[in-house]
C-alpha cells in the first residue's frame, strides 16, 4: 500500500490511526489538516468531487503506519454561488510519527516528484524544528501571503472539559442535532455561514459516512422562524478522549447574538457526556482575523500550537 495512488477510505483510516498515535504522545506535532477530525471532515466533504486530484503515499513499520503524505493536485472547484475556482498549485497534508522523524525527507522526495513543475505548499507544525529545517533545506520558505496580517495561517486552541458553564440561548431559539434536521437544512446552515462554499447534500452524505461522524455530535441552533442559524460538528477521538470542533459557523444575519457561544458550550457538554475530557478547535491566527479566535477565547480555549505555512515556487 506504499505506492503512488489515489486516496481511499481505507487510507483515511490509516491516516487517522497515525493522527491518534501522534496525539497520544506529541499533540503539538500534529500538522495542520492532519488531525483526526480534520482528516474526516476534509475527506468526507471532498472525496466525491475532488478525489480524482488526490494522491497519497504511506510508510509502514510492520502493519503500523508511521508516515503518510496526501497531495492535492490542480483541480476545479465549483461553488454554490455559481463561480468556479481553478486551483493551479499543489498542497500537501502529511504526518510523520516522532519516533521516525527522518522519514520527512522521503515525504519531501515523494511530494516533489508528485507535484514536479507546480507551485507547492505545505503546512508543518510550527514547533517541529527538525521538519522545518528539512523543508528549508529543500527549497521551501515561509509563504508571505499566508503569514501576513490578513493571512491564512491557523492556530490550534484547546481546553479541558472539567468545568463547562451552562449554555444560554436567546428566547425563541433552540438546540437541534443533525439527526433531527433534514439534510438540505443542515447543508444550508453551512453554506449560509460560509458564502461561496462548494458544500452540497452529496458532500454532507460523504461526511455522514466518514468515521467517527455522529449525528448527535453535530449540533445546530434553530431560530424562531425555523432557520438553522448556527452549526458545528464535533469529531470524537475515543482513544484520546478528545473532541474537535470542525467546522463552526453562524448565519451572517444571526451573528453577535450569543448563538455561537451557546452552541459551543452546548457542544462541549455533549462531548463530555460522550466521554471526551478535552476539546480543540482551529482558528485563523493572523491579527486581521480576530473574530473566531476571540469567540473561542471567550469560552475558555487558549492557543496550544500553530502552523508554519511553507511555499516552493514552480520548478
Amino acid at each position: 500500500m506504499d505506492d503512488f495512488d489515489h486516496v481511499t477510505a481505507a487510507d483515511l483510516r490509516l491516516m487517522q490511526d497515525l493522527a491518534q498515535r501522534v496525539t497520544a504522545v506529541r499533540p503539538d506535532l500534529v500538522n495542520s489538516d492532519a488531525a483526526f477530525g480534520e482528516l474526516a471532515w476534509n475527506w468526507g466533504k471532498g472525496h466525491a468531487s475532488q478525489g480524482g486530484s488526490w494522491t497519497r503515499r504511506l510508510w509502514f513499520s510492520g502493519d503500523e503506519p508511521i508516515a503518510w503524505g496526501w497531495a492535492q493536485l490542480p483541480h476545479r472547484v465549483r461553488r454554490n454561488d455559481g463561480s468556479v475556482k481553478d486551483v493551479t498549485g499543489a498542497y500537501l497534508v502529511y504526518q510523520v510519527h516522532p519516533d521516525h522523524g527522518g522519514l520527512v525527507d522521503e515525504v519531501i522526495d515523494w511530494y516533489d516528484a508528485t507535484a514536479a513543475g507546480l507551485e507547492r505548499t505545505v503546512v508543518p507544525s510550527g514547533v517541529d524544528a527538525f521538519a522545518l529545517e528539512r523543508w528549508a533545506a529543500r527549497g521551501y520558505g515561509p509563504d508571505p501571503d499566508s503569514l501576513g496580517d490578513n493571512g491564512s495561517w491557523t492556530q490550534l486552541n484547546e481546553r479541558d472539559l472539567d468545568e463547562v458553564e451552562p449554555p444560554v440561548l436567546p428566547a425563541g431559539f433552540r438546540f437541534r442535532t443533525a439527526d433531527e434536521v433534514e439534510p438540505h437544512a443542515v447543508v444550508r446552515a453551512h453554506t449560509d455561514a460560509w458564502p461561496g462554499s462548494s458544500y452540497t447534500v452529496e458532500s454532507y452524505e460523504g461526511v455522514r459516512r466518514t468515521p467517527p461522524y455522529r449525528g448527535d455530535l453535530h449540533v445546530l441552533v434553530e431560530a424562531p422562524d425555523g432557520t438553522m442559524a448556527a452549526s458545528a460538528i464535533m469529531w470524537l477521538d475515543g482513544a484520546n478522549r478528545t473532541a474537535e470542533f470542525e467546522p463552526v459557523g453562524t448565519h451572517p444575519d444571526y451573528r453577535r447574538r450569543g448563538l455561537a457561544r451557546a452552541m459551543l458550550l452546548h457542544g462541549m457538554h455533549r462531548a463530555k457526556a460522550a466521554g471526551a475530557r478535552h476539546v480543540t478547535v482551529a482558528s485563523l491566527g493572523a491579527p486581521g482575523h480576530p473574530a473566531a479566535r476571540e469567540l473561542y477565547y471567550g469560552v475558555g480555549f487558549r492557543r496550544f500550537t500553530r502552523d508554519a505555512p511553507l511555499l516552493r515556487s514552480a520548478d
